[in-house]
């Protein structure tokens, strides 16, 4: 008596083969995006920082990041908001712009251009000149020169108005 080869188990080998050659399916996903609005400025250390001259406020030349020192603080508007740290790694918060001091504000938009020669002052000297002229001034340094009745300009820096 001849054994004839199951039908099926042909059927099943060649389906096998078929399958193997399609390409393989794409794995499922699930991604969930939440806005949480703009990121606050990371920033490990400058590599040096510029005096914007008759204002007193400082800005970090390097970066892509509007950063500022001025009146103990660090400044950074990112969009339509503000944020301000104590040191320049933060931790950085959100302040409102009637808390940015007005030098920091009237830094001329085109600031990097118009400085772009300026002396750069390491960062690591001008933290130890920074604080050993807070020390002898019993604070962080700087003031503000806000008038606390002054409106502020809506022509400022860090506006999306340029």
């Amino acid at each position: 008596m001849k054994r004839r080869f199951p039908s099926a188990i042909v059927f099943a080998v060649l389906a096998v083969l078929i399958l193997s050659g399609l390409p393989d399916s794409a794995p499922a996903e699930f991604n969930v995006n939440i806005n949480i609005g703009t990121p606050p400025v990371v920033v490990v250390e400058p590599a040096a920082v510029v005096l914007i001259p008759r204002i007193g406020v400082y800005f970090v030349p390097d970066g892509d990041a509007d950063l500022f020192f001025y009146a103990g603080f660090w400044w950074s508007p990112r969009g339509d908001r503000w944020y301000r740290s104590q040191v320049c790694n933060g931790p950085w918060v959100v302040v409102e712009q009637r808390i940015v001091p007005m030098n920091v504000i009237r830094v001329p938009r085109n600031y990097r251009v118009q400085y772009v020669k300026a002396k750069h002052v390491p960062y690591g000297q001008w933290k130890k000149a920074h604080h050993r002229k807070a020390d002898d001034n019993g604070r962080s340094g700087g003031h503000d020169n806000r008038n606390k009745n002054q409106k502020t300009s809506k022509r400022g820096h860090g506006h999306d108005d340029r």
